[in-house]
This record gives structure tokens, sequence and C-alpha cells, in this order.
């Protein structure tokens, strides 16, 4: 009672005090909101290019549906369209993964399309994942010729209607496919980038960090050369731990093995588990793919178009380069010792000797 007489009498007596406090911070909330009212718009028109991206992601495989979930999850776009030639299963697939939204708290949108390419207008980028595996019995020619008229008719048909788009190849063989799809659409070299290097060089951050006991993500290391088990070249003498060099950590023969373990990364994993692998090779993808839309200029090894850089050119071979909105923006050439620079020499020369299958076919 006694608590209850005094606040009455607080009140009584300060009346004039509170109505002064009350003004106050009826005044502070008003312009709090004004504020929000004036700087919301101001926010939104410098971000509209942003919010309004658009991703297609072409093959609704393993590859390419796990590519679409990561940069859905990421919210790196506004829309991502997932595009297949199976009827339904893009459709599917897209809406199993808008049923994750509320779960996981994303606002992208995914739109699921059988073979409509006009769902895939105004992409500010395409992934390609579609083509077929080497199957038992094929040659690496007809694997050639098959994935060569997939990847060609699906680049022809995105340009129709998005035809400033930044393509990221992943359809195999990659060098290969990154090199017919430059010269059949006949766009600037800067607007295609073959995803190898990247996957290839998340694997030997693996390999390295289970030898050294480490996080993957503290190592800088990079493969080079081509998207294969023979053509790939893991840097083991410029990798660091921070600013150590692994040289320094590890012996010689861990190293040998690490390399060597890294070149047969996907092969290892197809032995595994029965088919190729997708959940690193997707997180490959959309790594190139934030680099392109938020202008990050990340240097990620990727296959691009050479002309004298590593001493090779007309080739599309993984190297260091800067990602950014328009594309690979510059190659970095690292000073390669002459073992090295062999290794690459002959990396190009098997990659060339498919890219010679290229010109035997009709597509």
């Amino acid at each position: 009672m006694q608590k209850l007489a005094w606040l009455l009498s607080f009140k009584e007596n300060n009346s004039f005090t509170l109505r002064i406090y009350n003004l106050k911070f009826l005044l502070l909330t008003t312009s709090y909101s004004l504020l929000i009212s004036i700087l919301v718009p101001i926010f939104n028109f410098f971000n509209l290019k942003y919010c309004k991206m658009k991703v297609t992601v072409v093959g609704a495989g393993a590859v390419g549906a796990t590519v679409a979930d990561n940069i859905a999850r990421k919210e790196l776009c506004h829309e991502v369209v997932l595009l297949d030639i199976k009827e339904g299963v893009a459709e599917g697939k897209a809406m199993d993964m808008m049923q994750t939204a509320a779960l996981l708290g994303f606002d992208t949108k995914i739109t699921g399309s059988t073979n409509d390419y006009t769902k895939t207008a105004n992409s500010d980028v395409v992934i390609i994942t579609s083509g077929l595996p080497r199957k038992p019995g094929m040659t690496r020619e007809e694997l050639i010729g098959v994935n060569a008229g997939i990847v060609k008719g699906v680049a022809e048909n995105i340009l129709k209607y998005s035809p400033n788009t930044i393509f990221i190849i992943i359809s195999n063989p990659m060098d290969t496919m990154t090199y017919l799809a430059l010269k059949s659409t006949g766009i600037a070299k800067n607007r295609i980038i073959g995803m190898g290097g990247a996957l290839d060089s998340s694997r030997f951050r693996y390999y390295l960090s289970q030898a050294i006991g480490c996080s993957p993500s503290q190592l800088n290391a990079d493969v080079i050369g081509g998207h294969g088990d023979t053509t790939m070249i893991p840097l083991t003498r410029l990798a660091t731990l921070g600013s150590t060099p692994v040289t320094d950590l590890l012996d010689a023969e861990t190293l040998q093995k690490v390399a060597a373990d890294t070149m047969v990364g996907g092969a290892t994993l197809t032995k595994l588990i029965g088919t190729s692998a997708w959940y690193a090779p997707g997180a490959a993808g959309m790594e190139l793919v934030e680099s392109v839309l938020r202008d990050e200029k990340r240097v990620v090894t990727s296959s691009v178009y050479l002309e004298g850089e590593y001493g090779q050119s007309d080739i599309c071979l993984g190297v260091p380069v800067v990602i950014g909105k328009t594309g690979w923006e510059k190659i970095i050439e690292y000073k390669l010792n002459a073992e090295e620079q062999l290794a690459f020499s002959k990396s190009a020369d098997a990659v060339r000797t498919m890219n010679d299958v290229l010109s035997t076919l009709s597509i």
C-alpha cells in the first residue's frame, strides 16, 4: 500500500516532468520511424539490381540441383531457374527445395522447367551441368561427341534469351566443353569459365589438411592444368598454411601422396559411392557464381581461354584468375619451375588432343 501511495504521489507532483519525458520519447520514436522510412527506399534503390539478379542452372541432376540449392541457401540472387530435358524432374526438385525455405530462412525463388528456355530470360549467370557421364565401353570420342552436341545446343538456346549472360561450364570433359562453348558462341572469352580448377583445388586442400591436421579453409593451395586425373597439376611447392609453405610441414613423400590422391580424387569418390560426386562440384560452381554476382574479385583456379599465358594459346586450361562481375577479369601467372612448366605443357597437349576431336564432329 505504501508503494502504491508513493507512486500516486509521484505521478501527481511530477505530472509535468512525466509529460516532458513522454514527449521526448514520442519525438525520438517518430524521428526513428522517419529515418527508417527514408533509408529503406534508398537502400532498396541501390540494391535493386542485386535483388533482381537471376541465375539459371541447366541440368537438374545431382550436381545441377546441388548448385541451385547452394545458391538459394546463400541468397545470392532473387531467382534460380532449374532447367532439365526430362519431364517433371526440374519442377519436382525446385518444389522440394522451395519447401525448405521456411525451415532454412531464405527468400530466393526457385523455378523448375522442362526445356522451356523462355523461363531463363535475362539470366545474369548460367551454369551448364548437362551431359552424359562416360559409360562402360564408351570411347572418349563418343563421350565428347554426345556432350559437345548437348553443350552447344544449350549455349545457343540460352543466348537467345540472355545475350549478356556469363557461362560457367561443369559438363565433362570440362576443358574441352569450355573451349567448345567459347568457339561455338563467339562471345567474349571472359564470359566463359570452366569450373574444374575450383573443385580440384578444394580437393587438394582437403588432402593437405588431412596430412597436416589443420582446417582446409586456412590453406592456400591450387591445382592448375586440365581437369582430369592425368592432366591436373597440384602445386605442392607453392601451397601454404597461412604464410608457412607446406613443404616446411610435410616431407616429400607425404606431399607426393597428397598430390597423387588429389589427382584421383574424383575416381576415389566414384568407386566409393558408385557414381560421380555432387556436393563438392556443386559448392565449386556456387563459389564462382558468388564471386561473379557479388563482384568479389576472388582468385579462383578456373578453365579459361589462354592467349600466350603459361606458354599456351588457343586452349582452355585451369589457371588462377580473378573472378568478378564481368566474368574472369585477369589471369594470375605463377612463376613455375622447369618441372611444373613441363607438366603444364604435357597437360595442354593432352587437352588439345581431346579438342581435336571436335573438328571431326558434325554439330
